[in-house]
């Protein structure tokens, strides 16, 4: 009897080492694997000014990598905002949703955006972001590889559609949607496919998964698509606009950043992104608001 006992409380011992050996291997592993991880995706890009003692950190939001970047060296090198920042910090997605938490937080001090969310969240006047520069507003058409699309309920019926799935992008969301609510066709009788970007809308209907699509045209779609089987869906559709966080009547600082997207638009190789309206009128000093109805 002793000795089973012996036994059996050897053999406990050995089993309590071994998963204490398998643990501490594990817990090596971790330890290893940590040390040598990096990021999958970049999403920040950051410079100092001359003003390397000052702590002070101007955070820039946009929807486009290349962007961003460009845009942070050209601010730490305008002297209006070394005077002001030691360093700038620019961030970027590729989704409208990825800008919401920015915008309903208040986190950019300057961030590019569309109006309509800012005026979901009050932006505007809860943290009274003021735009700077807009771009041109746009009309949003129904695209199609084969034929013009029709506006009418017989014809969506049939079609494979193809939307965009953010609520709050206009032209491949909320237009189409509200065009389909116009016509009386309940969303559930189509054959809606959803894309998570207008650039994967574009390869559905290249690649004959859809139908149609909603969104906008631009210059290199006529590479791939007929610009007469387009239809427009509604005009005057308001572009995108940068959004200065003015919490001070800091006008220095609001001119010297209009001025350097409006450098940035002239240096972009799309006709559309290279032109933006400047909201303010700076000179002498000051600057003079000229009005909303700018880029509308």
């Amino acid at each position: 009897m002793k000795q089973l006992l012996l036994q059996h409380s050897f053999f406990v011992t050995v089993l309590l080492l071994f998963f204490l050996l398998v643990w501490i291997s594990g817990q090596l592993s971790v330890v290893t694997s940590a040390g040598t991880l990096k990021p999958l995706i970049e999403t920040s890009s950051r410079c100092q000014t001359r003003a390397t003692e000052n702590q002070a950190q101007l955070i820039v939001y946009a929807s486009s990598q290349k962007v961003a970047r460009s845009l942070t060296q050209n601010l730490c090198d305008d002297p209006v905002v070394a005077k002001q920042y030691g360093e700038v910090i620019a961030l970027w997605g590729y989704r409208t949703a990825d800008s919401i938490e920015f915008i309903g937080k208040g986190i950019a001090d300057l961030i590019l955006a569309k109006n309509n969310i800012m005026s979901a969240f009050k932006a505007e006047s809860t943290y009274n972001y003021q735009p700077v520069v807009g771009f041109p507003s746009y009309t949003a058409f129904f695209i199609s590889a084969k034929e013009k699309p029709k506006i009418n309920k017989q014809y969506f019926l049939g079609k494979r559609i193809g939307l965009l799935d953010y609520p709050t992008s206009r032209s491949g969301h909320i237009l189409p949607k509200q065009k389909f609510k116009d016509l009386g066709i309940n969303l559930e009788n189509l054959k809606i496919t959803y894309a998570s970007s207008h650039n994967e809308l574009r390869e559905l209907l290249a690649n004959g998964q859809v139908d149609l699509i909603a969104s906008f045209w631009k210059e290199a779609d006529q590479a791939h698509f007929s610009k007469n089987y387009i239809t427009p869906i509604s005009d005057n559709v308001i572009g995108t606009r940068w959004y200065f966080k003015m919490q001070h009547e800091n006008t220095d600082l609001l001119c010297a950043i209009q001025s350097q997207l409006i450098q940035l638009s002239k240096q972009q190789v799309s006709t559309y992104f290279n032109h933006v309206e400047p909201y303010w009128h700076c000179s002498a000093g000051k600057a003079e608001f000229l009005g909303e109805q700018r880029n509308e």
